[in-house]
């Protein structure tokens, strides 16, 4: 009888998980001729050239982080959060990038970086640079310096900008700018002799000298032992920097700035408050703007096992995402969100609707007997035995900022991901991203909705009509030979 009971009352407690609407069938009908009807649009393709791009980079946002990242943001506006969207969901292109490096089957921040900006990959802990330089190696560097998407913005006379929540010398931005054999060259100091008597440059000093006029970077951290911090609050920098200069370089932390569930809102200004400063001051220029803004702590919260760090700095991504989209218009301008890399964080457990996502699942495991969360990883610092067995999790404060959830291999850092990575694509030629990619492919699609680049044969108005309709081109030239 009890038993009885016991069973009744969960089909009750699961009952009530529902919400009343998504139990008529006609709410989920509906739904999906309304996603119909926005689908049938897409068939009248944005084919504009883009006068602006922006490129949403989340440093180790793989597909469960997205996932995880959409719940947590639903919960945190006091909803189940399953049926919320994030604003890269509004995207409505989505593609799916292939990250490994040239040398490497589950890649690092470096070699993605050299494929996502500068349209080649590379090997493993090199950035701006072919695959064929070797880490360490300086004398295989020179002649194999391959450039960014940001430079050929630059080029072509566009203003050009970098944000981010990591120091502007790290893998993600660096390979905007920079050409070296090893992504942790950050300074002379950290070179060795025979790199520095071979003339290769630390990584800090080309970005004073390669792109020189580089009109916005913040979000970085200043020469080591020094502290750049400015007395006014953030949200008042934020909201007359634009109008004073031309020029920014925001130093808010000496390294990388602190965790969103950290951040002081008085001194430390948010990625959402950076990215707003930056397209204010970035659309001054009429050729437009291309603009880099990484969320580069997700990628070191998972590092770390620190789930909840992670998918905070997600979140704050996608209101950065969402306030671009607020300030600019998808008739000029190209956003792209993506990812360098995933992670082996996972959610599971046959969680109920609505389970907070830094809750336990449902059940105990069926051989040790013992609670889990859903989040998990699977290798990582979170590897903890007590008195010969798994850890107790009903024991600790699990739902802390700092907790490090449970992993399956132990290790100081956890590791990447080799998975696939989404690509989320709104704007001019935005349906060029589709299906499954070389993640090296994203810049060139990007260049040439733009007309920057290599490739800008179609930048003309015939061109473009030939290149959407190849059967025009025989008409086409007749015309231009009547004319």
């Amino acid at each position: 009888m009890k038993a009885f009971l016991l069973t009744l009352l969960a089909q009750l407690c699961l009952a009530s998980l529902v919400p009343e609407n998504e139990k008529d069938p006609e709410y989920w009908r509906q739904q999906a001729q309304e996603t119909l009807r926005d689908a049938l649009r897409l068939q009248r393709l944005n084919q504009n050239v883009a006068k602006n791009l922006i490129l949403f980079l989340g440093d180790g946002m793989g597909v469960s982080t997205v996932t995880a990242a959409r719940i947590l943001k639903g919960q945190l506006q006091n909803r189940k959060g399953e049926e919320s969207l994030l604003e890269m969901d509004k995207f409505p292109y989505v593609a799916l990038a292939k990250t490994y490096n040239t040398n490497a089957q589950v890649p690092d921040s470096a070699g993605t970086a050299t494929a996502y900006l500068c349209g080649v990959k590379a090997n493993e802990g090199t950035v701006g640079v072919s695959a064929g330089v070797t880490r360490d190696r300086c004398n295989t560097t020179k002649g194999q310096e391959v450039t960014s998407i940001l430079r050929w913005a630059k080029d072509e006379g566009k203003a050009v900008g970098i944000v981010t929540t990591t120091r502007v010398t790290h893998a993600t931005p660096s390979a905007a700018y920079a050409h070296s054999a090893n992504r942790d060259w950050y300074s002379d100091g950290e070179m060795p002799p025979d790199a520095l008597e071979g003339g290769c440059k630390d990584i800090a000093r080309q970005l004073v000298e390669n792109i020189p006029d580089i009109e916005v970077g913040t979000g970085l951290g200043p020469p080591r032992g020094k502290r750049c911090g400015p007395s006014t609050t953030a949200g008042h920098r934020a909201g007359t920097l634009e109008s004073r200069v031309d020029f920014l370089l925001g130093l808010f932390e000496p390294g990388d700035m602190v965790y969103e569930l950290d951040r002081n809102n008085e001194t430390d200004p948010s990625l959402t408050e950076m990215v707003a400063v930056a397209i204010r001051m970035l659309q001054k220029n009429p050729r437009g703007f291309f603009l880099l803004v990484e969320g580069g702590r997700i990628d070191h919260g998972h590092h770390e096992g620190k789930a909840k760090q992670a998918l905070h700095e997600a979140v704050e991504l996608d209101r950065a995402i969402g306030l671009a989209a607020r300030l600019t218009s998808p008739q000029d301008t190209l956003s792209v969100v993506t990812a360098d890399h995933s992670h082996v964080f996972t959610f599971g457990g046959y969680t109920p609707r609505g389970n907070p996502i830094f809750g336990l699942a449902p059940m105990q495991s069926d051989v040790d007997r013992k609670p889990f969360t859903s989040i998990l990883y699977g290798n990582g610092p979170g590897y903890k035995i007590v008195g010969g067995e798994r850890e107790n999790v009903s024991a600790v404060d699990f739902a802390h900022a700092n907790y490090q959830a449970q992993s399956a291999v132990p290790l100081r850092q956890e590791t990447h991901g080799g998975e696939d990575v989404a690509v989320f694509a709104r704007g001019p030629m935005a349906h060029l991203l589709h299906g499954v990619h070389e993640q090296n492919y994203i810049p060139h699609a990007m260049a040439y909705a733009a007309c920057i680049g290599p490739n800008r044969a179609h930048c003309n108005a015939a061109g473009r009509a030939a290149a959407a309709s190849p059967l025009l081109l025989p008409f086409l030239t007749l015309l231009l030979l009547l004319c």
